[in-house]
């Protein structure tokens, strides 16, 4: 019985972080996921989020010019990414006036397409140097951290929209 309580235990725990991870859903999902669906301790979720949400970051701005320079040379990719780029372009004018902290603030509002992974793209476009798009990144997961935890919470009111299904009713 203890072993399947630390299986069930330590398989929550991964799948918060897993989702967390995730480009679509990043801690915007696993935050929700894990307080409704898992009823694991809003703590919990939060720390476990966050590490989810930032364990990519790194990678991904390491490799993310190898990489699109890579991918620009299939069309389909090419206009996926040139899509993506644009995309990033037009909702990130912050980035442009104050970079890094601008950057923070970008990942930070927990809305579709301006999360860590969009934040490591604007990041590789305004050309904002490693040393500073990483700490500024991880402010911004914090950031968002927090306020989805509130509105999970119910402490920031329109948790019944962002929560969709989730939300305890």
């Amino acid at each position: 019985m203890d072993f399947l309580l630390l299986t069930t235990a330590l398989s929550h725990r991964l799948w918060t972080v897993l989702i967390a991870m995730l480009p679509l859903a990043e801690l915007r999902g696993s935050i929700p996921y894990a307080i409704f669906k898992l009823n694991m301790p809003w703590q919990e979720a939060f720390v476990l989020s966050i590490i989810g949400n930032f364990i990519p970051v790194i990678p991904f701005l390491f490799f993310l010019e190898r990489f699109s320079e890579r991918l620009m040379k299939y069309p389909r990719l090419n206009r996926f990414m040139t899509w993506t780029f644009n995309r990033t372009r037009s909702k990130s004018s912050a980035i442009e006036k104050f970079e890094a902290i601008g950057l923070s603030l970008f990942v930070g509002v927990p809305l579709p397409l301006t999360g860590a992974w969009s934040g490591c793209v604007a990041a590789y476009l305004f050309r904002i140097p490693m040393r500073h798009s990483i700490p500024a990144i991880f402010g911004g997961i914090v950031i968002a951290g927090v306020l989805v935890t509130l509105v999970c919470l119910g402490v920031i009111k329109g948790a019944d929209i962002f929560l969709g299904h989730w939300g305890r009713g």
